[in-house]
């Protein structure tokens, strides 16, 4: 009898080592290992891993999903299956709380010694709070609702169709957050940043890379220590800032600040709400609706305008200040270069 049971247990681990073997030959297009769970019983997310990517949806339906992908590009199925053992993999629900990890069993000096990607897809009800860690491996989020925190220590974080709280960060790998609104915090140390269809309160930064934004509503903080800011059709009031790259707004309907150290700044207004605050060491171009009735304050080594009408106020070569109209609007143009001021 103790026999048979020996000869199972050896069958039941050799069954499942061949099968790690024919998952890891797939290279990620088949899942190792896959959960499921009520979905009535998920209102929180903890995962965490590292090499590989973390993928979050709110698209499930009763059941929650798990999924688990194992794979190494140069590896063969025999070593990625004897590295393997170094690793437990972790998927339990405790109080509402689904938990996913990847863990060494033992001391390991780095993952990257490793090499190994242990990826997780995980498929939750659309209503749940997160907080995910990465390693180095990216981190997608889609289609959620509730309070999303995510850090990953160098790859991409992607964000679609994500309402809430929502604060990123990343080491060193671009962001992409598309249809996504409420409260948007994201930051990267040195990749470049895509946000579009957005709306709310909106913070972007990075530490070298550019930011192009297209399509908000709400408020926008954009600041880059390197980069370019390019953004176009802002209903609201953006805040653009960097230390030598350019600054390029186009179709903003309410209130500017920008700055910059070294780039120039080109700027076009639909409409102006409140104020206008430009600021740089280069060249600044600004266009405002012609009859738009505006405070005005201008400085610059040379200034250039054209279709300024009912002004009052005084004019010199290198400052204008006055009224245009009956005054209204903040209109404030600061530049060691050239401004040149449309009114159109």
């Amino acid at each position: 009898m103790k026999m048979k049971k020996l000869f199972t247990l050896f069958i039941s681990v050799f069954l499942s080592a061949s099968l790690f073997t024919a998952y890891a030959q797939k290279q990620e297009k088949t899942p190792f290992m896959t959960r499921s769970f009520p979905s009535s019983s998920i209102r929180e997310v903890e995962a965490t891993t590292a090499g590989g990517s973390l993928t979050l949806t709110g698209d499930a339906g009763s059941e929650t999903v798990v999924e688990v992908y194992i794979s190494h590009s140069n590896w063969s199925a025999k070593k990625i299956n004897q590295i393997f053992e170094s690793y437990t993999i972790d998927v339990k629900v405790t109080d509402g709380k689904l938990h996913v990890a990847a863990k060494p069993k033992k001391n390991i000096i780095t993952w990257g010694q490793k090499g190994l990607n242990i990826s997780f897809k995980i498929i939750v009800p659309k209503q749940v709070n997160s907080n995910l860690q990465n390693s180095g491996g990216s981190i997608r989020l889609s289609n959620l609702a509730g309070s999303q925190n995510f850090k990953t220590s160098g790859g991409s974080l992607t964000v679609e169709n994500v309402a809430g709280i929502i604060n990123g960060a990343t080491s060193g790998g671009s962001i992409s957050v598309t249809g996504s609104k409420d409260d948007i915090n994201l930051k990267t140390s040195g990749g470049s940043i895509t946000a579009k269809d957005c709306s709310g309160s909106i913070n972007l930064a990075t530490s070298g890379g550019s930011i192009r934004i297209n399509n908000i509503n709400g408020t926008v903080k954009a600041a880059t220590s390197g980069g370019s800011i390019t953004a176009n059709d802002i209903k609201g009031t953006i805040a653009a800032g960097t230390s030598g790259g350019s600054v390029k707004l186009n179709d903003i309907s309410g209130n500017v600040d920008a700055h910059t150290s070294g780039g120039n700044i080109d700027v076009k207004m639909n409409a102006v709400s409140n104020y206008v605050k430009l600021s740089n060491s280069g060249n600044i171009n600004l266009s405002i609706p012609a009859g738009t009735t505006c405070n005005l304050q201008v400085k610059a080594n040379r200034i250039e305008t054209s279709g300024i009408k009912d002004f009052h106020g005084n004019t010199e070569s290198r400052s204008i200040e006055g009224n245009i109209g009956n005054g209204g609007p903040e209109i404030t143009v600061k530049s060691s270069q050239r401004v040149r001021l449309l009114f159109e």
